[in-house]
């Protein structure tokens, strides 16, 4: 499980464990929160395609899908 503050996920780096359409490395671009500090919109970059995807930031603490950083 990759742990990390919620906080700090803006302009952090990600690798899809998967990729698709030669998508691997993504950016996190845009984070919303709430009136109580909990994230209700996240938004990733693919690096090298600029597409943009919504994502359920949870979904990032997922070893089987996500690796912080670019591997």
């Amino acid at each position: 499980m990759n742990k990390f503050n919620p906080k700090k996920l803006l302009h952090s780096k990600w690798t899809a464990v998967k990729p698709q359409n030669k998508e691997k490395h993504f950016m996190v671009t845009e984070v919303e929160f709430d009136e109580e500090g909990n994230v209700v919109h996240c938004l990733i970059q693919a690096v090298m395609t600029r597409n943009e995807a919504s994502i359920d930031w949870t979904e990032l603490k997922d070893t089987s899908l996500w690796l912080q950083g670019w591997k």
